[in-house]
């Protein structure tokens, strides 16, 4: 606890001990994953995935991609939590020095189940990283609680695994990619390497948004660098440090706006998701584009009659800045180009074309509306300014929206001070700390989450923050 205020980490990590792993994974599957030592001497996982060329199991692939564009992380295990994130005794060590009563827990290594091709081998792995989950946090208190998740590759097998989990395993919730990387159609035949991407709220995915609303969990959406999903700028960037910059906020925007716009919010109205290690700075500029474009684009946009000047003033101001020169070769000219532009052929009115209505069906809500009514959250780091501003340039929805998260176990995580250091970026009023250390993971996670708190912390959370 903090002075009082609960602590919940909204996305801390395991790190997959391979060891373990393999043993949960069905047997003939256990040896197309392992550990490799890449060009630089660094580790990588090794998988032998399907192989599109030549239609057989053997396209080696290493996680994360050790050079290129996209490039992944390498030489990134954290002096402070790399032991905590494998072993829970030390977790709940840190977590007791820290002031963090509950973890909730994504993994690491499962970041990139979504791309890998072979849909079987995918279902696999989530299945055995999910019983794997599940024994390694039981006890603790309640302190612990493992994220389970799904493969993107087969939507039935995915929905039953969601079941799974939470029923049967325990979880409070599951994880699911941004996006599951797709060929592109321009160069169908260099997949994976060539690729685009098919978005969580892809109509393919429905059943699985439908999952989380019927099962009242908050859906986690959680990318990685190097993983084969699409990832924006970072996509074209061959440093780590250059595709890290990018990743994780390009791949929740491009999630975050295609949820929105492609009505998965509408459609849902309970649904709750997570946009996770992304950051939070960047949602009150996004937040006022989508409300901008939608105003001017989609509320008050009439494709079927677009502004067009009028002849007479478009003359009338070309003589004006031509200082009456040439007149009369003036006016045939911008009634030439009038003739051609905008004659009967081309009249807007008369051209029966859907895609002219983009996003027809959401005309009537404004986006913002999502982030007002608690289907949208972000989560924040210990240092990260921005939950200190949200809520002056979002008023006072900017204050439900960021969940803590100290990152713990990743390179780039803090240990020391995440908490105090999280709490002080500026004087918050203890009501709206409160929101920021515990109240908005409650409200993202749900009741999964608010029942099965560790017995301390119960009588604090009889009813919602």
């Amino acid at each position: 606890m903090y002075q009082g205020l609960k602590v919940i980490d909204a996305d801390a990590h395991k790190l997959e001990n391979p060891l373990i792993l393999r043993d949960y994974l069905e047997p003939e599957y256990r040896d197309r994953l392992g550990l490799v030592i890449d060009s630089l001497g660094d580790q990588r996982a090794k998988v032998i995935d399907f192989n599109p060329a030549t239609g057989k199991n053997d396209f080696l692939r290493m996680f994360p991609q050790p050079q290129g564009l996209g490039k992944g992380g390498f030489r990134n295990l954290h002096p402070d939590t790399t032991l905590g994130a494998m072993f829970n005794k030390v977790r709940i060590e840190h977590m007791d020095q820290e002031g963090v009563d509950v973890h909730t827990i994504y993994g690491t290594l499962n970041l990139i189940f979504s791309s890998i091709l072979d849909k079987d081998f995918a279902v696999a792995l989530c299945k055995a990283y999910n019983n794997y989950m599940a024994d390694d946090c039981k006890g603790y208190d309640n302190r612990l609680k493992p994220i389970g998740v799904i493969p993107l590759q087969d939507v039935e097998e995915a929905v039953k695994e969601m079941y799974r989990c939470v029923n049967e395993l325990g979880m409070i919730s599951v994880a699911v990619a941004p996006n599951l990387p797709v060929p592109h159609p321009a160069a169908p035949d260099a997949f994976p390497e060539i690729r685009t991407c098919k978005a969580i709220s892809h109509p393919d995915f429905r059943p699985i948004l439908k999952a989380a609303v019927d099962l009242n969990i908050g859906l986690g959406i959680h990318g990685g660098p190097g993983s084969g999903m699409v990832g924006g700028i970072s996509d074209h960037m061959e440093t780590f440090v250059l595709t890290h910059i990018f990743v994780q906020r390009n791949q929740q925007q491009l999630a975050m706006a295609r949820m929105v716009f492609d009505g998965a919010f509408e459609e849902f109205p309970t649904l709750r998701v997570g946009f996770l290690e992304g950051g939070c700075g960047w949602v009150p500029d996004l937040a006022h584009a989508f409300h901008e474009h939608w105003e001017k684009r989609v509320r008050d946009f009439d494709p079927k009659n677009p502004y067009r000047p009028s002849l007479m003033e478009f003359t009338k101001l070309m003589i004006q800045e031509r200082g009456g020169q040439d007149n009369l070769n003036i006016i045939g000219k911008a009634k030439n180009m009038f003739d051609l532009l905008w004659n009967a052929k081309h009249d807007p009115a008369k051209i029966d074309d859907a895609t002219l209505y983009e996003h027809y069906n959401l005309r009537h809500r404004d986006p913002l509306e999502y982030f007002e009514r608690g289907q949208i959250f972000v989560s924040f780091e210990s240092d990260d300014p921005g939950p200190g501003y949200m809520h002056t340039a979002m008023g006072e929805v900017g204050k439900r929206l960021a969940c803590f998260s100290g990152d713990y176990g990743h390179w780039d995580g803090v240990l020391k001070g995440c908490v105090k250091d999280a709490a002080t970026v500026i004087d918050y009023d203890r009501e709206h700390l409160d929101l920021l250390l515990s109240g908005n993971a409650l409200a993202l996670y749900g009741d999964r989450l608010r029942n099965s708190l560790p017995d301390y912390l119960k009588q604090q959370t009889a009813t919602p923050v």
